[in-house]
């Protein structure tokens, strides 16, 4: 099942369970967007249809910025140049639902997801730290980077006169 919508002057294929990413709607973190301009439904592989009286639902799962597109403008042998920068703003949005006529399709729950690798390594470089001052009552020492000493080049010996 998947449907096609229309946000922010672009069209999505969506279907229950996918992310995507539209334009700024607004909306707060977890509050729930509606979609009314469903441009195609399809219930069936292979079959599209136009819908009557479709709507798709989808929850905010964050709000945020796209990556810095550089915008440069340059008119040679005029000493003209001009850098602009710009980061676009987005909302991303899963998509919870599609009500077609009646029928309802709806994305599996998502279970409560645990920390991400990164914070489990930082809580067990902190848990680390904590055991260290426990056992020995000191912080951990920090490691200090120690550069080679090059070797002293030899001198050449004076030159003995008759």
């Amino acid at each position: 099942m998947y449907a096609v919508i229309r946000t922010g002057g672009k069209q999505y294929r969506v279907a229950p369970g996918d992310v995507i990413r539209v334009e700024n709607t607004g909306e707060g973190a977890d509050s729930t967007v509606e979609f009314n301009d469903v441009v195609a439904v399809s219930a069936v592989e292979g079959q599209v249809a136009k819908p009557g009286n479709a709507t798709v639902t989808g929850r905010v799962v964050e709000d945020g910025r796209g990556a810095k597109i550089l915008v440069f403008h340059y008119k040679r042998k005029k000493q003209y140049k001009k850098l602009r920068g710009h980061r676009q703003g987005y909302t991303a949005v899963r998509i919870t639902e599609i009500a077609v006529d009646g029928q309802k399709f709806s994305a599996p729950k998502l279970a409560e997801t645990g920390p991400s690798k990164r914070s489990l390594k930082a809580a067990k470089a902190a848990a680390d730290a904590s055991a260290a001052v426990k056992t020995t009552g000191k912080s951990a020492p920090k490691k200090k980077a120690v550069a080679k000493k090059k070797p002293a080049a030899k001198k050449a010996a004076p030159k003995k006169k008759k």
